[in-house]
C-alpha cells in the first residue's frame, strides 16, 4: 500500500520547526527594515514594515496560485508537515514510494517541494504579522499610560483582525490539503489571500498618511460609491475566477468570443454552481458534467465584461482627480492585462504563465482599488472631521 493511503491528514510532530523556520524567514524582511531605517522614527519603521509585508503577502498569493496550477496543493497529503516531517528531505523515502506508485499522481518530489515552500511562505508572513500586532498593541498601551490617545499610529484592533484573518487563511489552507482540493475550501482560500492584501494595504496607506501628515482625498459621495462597488464587484469576479480555476473548467471554453462555436452553448448552471461538492463530482457523487464546466467558464466570462467596463469608467473618473490619478493609471494598466491574460488563457490553452499573472492582476486589482478607498473619503465624511477638529484640540489643550 503505498504510504500517502495511510499517512495521517493532520501530524503535528513538525510544527515546533515549522515555527521556528517562520521565524528564520520573517527575520530576514524585520532585519532589512530595522537596518534601512534604522535613522527615521519608529513610525516610519512601522510603515515600511507593512508595505514589506504586504509585498510577501502578494508574493505568497502569487506562489499560492503557482502551487495550484501545478497540481502541488497535495504534494504532501498531510499538514503542516509532509509525511510527519518539517521539509521534503525527511519525507524523502514515503515520497518516492507514492511517486513510484502512481508517477503521473499528486505526490512527487517536485511537487512536495512546492507545496512545502508554499507553506514555508505563509508561515513568515504570519510572523511578521504578529509582530505588527505586538508593535500596534505597545504602542497603544504607552500612549494610554502616558494619558494620552491622540496621535496614535493605527487602532490595535487593525492588525489584530489582521492576525485572526491570518490565522483562519492557515486553517482554510489545511482544509485545503485535508479536504483533497475541495473546490468551495480551495475558492474561499484565494479569497481569504485576497482579504488579506487589502487589510494589510489600508494598514500601510493610513499609517503611510500619518508618517506624512497627508489627509484623505476628498471625494464626491457617488464617486466613493462607485470605487467601493467596483471593489464588490472586483471580489465577485475574483470568486468567480477562483471557482473556475479550482474546478480546472478554463478549458470548457478554447475559444472567443464564441465558446464552442456558438453565443450561448449547452450550459448546466445548476450543476455547475453546486457549491458544496468534491472535485470533480456532483453533490451525488457522480461526475460532473462537461456542460456544467461550461456554465462555470461562461459565467466568469460575461461577468467579466461588466467588470472590465467598471474599471474603465472607474479608471476615466478618478483620472480627473489630481490626487488619485496614479490608482486611476494603474486601474487602468491592470484591466488591460486581466483581458490579455485572460484571453491567452482560453486561446493558448491556459499556459502556466498566463494563468499566475492572471490570478496576480486579480490580487493587484485588490490591492489597488483598496489604496484608492484608503486614501479617500466621502466629502460629507470630510467635512464632519473638520468641523470636529476645533473642539477636539481644544480638548487637548484642555
Amino acid at each position: 500500500m503505498a504510504p500517502s493511503s495511510v499517512q495521517p491528514l493532520y501530524d503535528l510532530a513538525p510544527l515546533l520547526e515549522l515555527m521556528a523556520l517562520g521565524l528564520l524567514i520573517a527575520a530576514l524582511p524585520l532585519a532589512w527594515v530595522w537596518r534601512k531605517h534604522r535613522g527615521r522614527t519608529p513610525a516610519a519603521r512601522v510603515q515600511a514594515l507593512l508595505v514589506l509585508t504586504l509585498f510577501l503577502t502578494f508574493d505568497l498569493v502569487l506562489f499560492g496560485a503557482f502551487t495550484r496550477l501545478t497540481d502541488s496543493g497535495l504534494g504532501c497529503p498531510d499538514w503542516p508537515g509532509c509525511y510527519g516531517s518539517a521539509s521534503p528531505v525527511g519525507a524523502r523515502a514515503e515520497i518516492s514510494a507514492a511517486q513510484a506508485a502512481l508517477p503521473s499522481g499528486p505526490v512527487t518530489h517536485g511537487k512536495a517541494w512546492v507545496e512545502m515552500i508554499h507553506r514555508y511562505l505563509a508561515t513568515g508572513v504570519g510572523v511578521l504579522i504578529i509582530v505588527l500586532t505586538v508593535l500596534a498593541w505597545r504602542e497603544h498601551l504607552r500612549r494610554r499610560r502616558a494619558g494620552s490617545a491622540e496621535g496614535v499610529l493605527i487602532n490595535p484592533w487593525w492588525p489584530t483582525l489582521t492576525l485572526l484573518w491570518v490565522c483562519l487563511q492557515g486553517a482554510f489552507g489545511a482544509l485545503t490539503v485535508t479536504m483533497k482540493l475541495f473546490p468551495a475550501i480551495v475558492t474561499l482560500h484565494l479569497l481569504g489571500g485576497a482579504v488579506l492584501l487589502a487589510l494589510l494595504c489600508a494598514q500601510a496607506v493610513r499609517v503611510g498618511q500619518r508618517v506624512q501628515g497627508a489627509a484623505a482625498q476628498p471625494l464626491p459621495q457617488a464617486l466613493r460609491l462607485a470605487l467601493a462597488g467596483t471593489a464588490a464587484l472586483v471580489l465577485a469576479q475574483l470568486l468567480l475566477g477562483g471557482w473556475v480555476s479550482t474546478n480546472y473548467a478554463v478549458l470548457a471554453c478554447s475559444t472567443f468570443p464564441q465558446c464552442q462555436g456558438a453565443w450561448w452553448p449547452d450550459m448546466a448552471f445548476a450543476e455547475g454552481f453546486e457549491l458544496w461538492r468534491p472535485l470533480g463530482l456532483r453533490g451525488d457523487g457522480s461526475h460532473i458534467s462537461f456542460a456544467a464546466l461550461t456554465a462555470i467558464h461562461y459565467a466568469h466570462r460575461l461577468a467579466a465584461y461588466g467588470v472590465l467596463a467598471a474599471l474603465g469608467l472607474l479608471a476615466w473618473r478618478l483620472g480627473r482627480v489630481p490626487a488619485l490619478r496614479v490608482q486611476a493609471r494603474w486601474l487602468a494598466a491592470l484591466a488591460l492585462a486581466q483581458l490579455a491574460t485572460g484571453l491567452s488563457n482560453v486561446v493558448l490553452g491556459w499556459p502556466l504563465a498566463a494563468a499566475v499573472l492572471h490570478t496576480g492582476g486579480a490580487a493587484a486589482l485588490v490591492v489597488v482599488l483598496t489604496w484608492a478607498l484608503a486614501a479617500s473619503r466621502s466629502q460629507a465624511a470630510a467635512a464632519t472631521a473638520a468641523a470636529a477638529a476645533p473642539f477636539s484640540a481644544k480638548r487637548v489643550s484642555a
